[in-house]
């Protein structure tokens, strides 16, 4: 059976695992950005904080996805069975280059533009504002594609865990030793994986200022 009319014949179910999938990396990505940027932002003003927060987050970076997985389901609160847990791990995995891409941003400014910026009368809070984050902004976003696209490849093994997306037909795939069930899954996931590294460069570009980019 090909894998159009595999399509044809289990489209709502495909759009169905299309959209998990999307609302497992949409998720998680956004919760990272929400803790990550703001955790890189305190590592610019706490040069302390740096080595153990960064090594904490290379730690579970370097944990395998499914055993990350396994840890997490008999948490409290936080672990179980479904996409809560996928949720947590994506999280866990995104957190790394959002935090180094936010740090790096802004300490590779220029202190001169710092130091302009104080003697203008700017506080701490309108700096970080009003010239720091729109200076760092690529570079914090090219820390969001690269934590989005690993989500994307993650999200597959959300699957094992009763999560849904696209690893659902993979897994399905991989037991019935069936390659259209398999491509049915890692085919969508890739495309999707590209499309959002391209969506974001592009962002990221545009967000780069000139000389910057030059």
């Amino acid at each position: 059976m090909s894998l159009l009319r595999f399509y044809a014949g289990n489209a709502g179910e495909a759009l169905g695992l299309l959209v998990q999938h999307l609302l497992l990396v949409g998720a998680s990505t956004a919760v990272a950005v929400a803790l990550g940027v703001p955790l890189g932002i305190v590592l610019t003003r706490r040069p302390r904080l740096r080595a153990p927060v960064l090594g904490a987050a290379n730690v579970f970076q370097t944990i395998p996805s499914l055993a990350l997985f396994g840890f997490l389901i008999p948490l409290p609160f936080l672990g179980g069975i479904g996409a809560s847990t996928a949720v947590v791990a994506l999280v866990v995995y995104a957190l790394l280059p959002i935090i180094r891409n936010t740090y790096t941003g802004i300490q590779a400014i220029d202190p001169a533009v710092r130091e302009a910026g104080l003697g203008m009368g700017l506080t701490g809070g309108e700096l970080l504002r009003l010239v720091e984050l729109p200076l760092a902004l690529g570079v914090i976003m090219a820390g969001v594609r690269v934590a989005t696209v690993i989500g994307v490849g993650v999200a597959t093994i959300a699957a094992a865990i009763g999560a849904g997306g696209l690893g659902v037909y993979i897994f399905r795939g991989v037991a019935m030793v069936n390659d259209t069930l398999i491509l049915a899954g890692a085919l969508p996931a890739a495309v999707m994986a590209l499309g959002f590294d391209w969506g974001l460069g592009w962002i990221e570009r545009k967000l780069t200022p000139r000389g910057v980019r030059a």
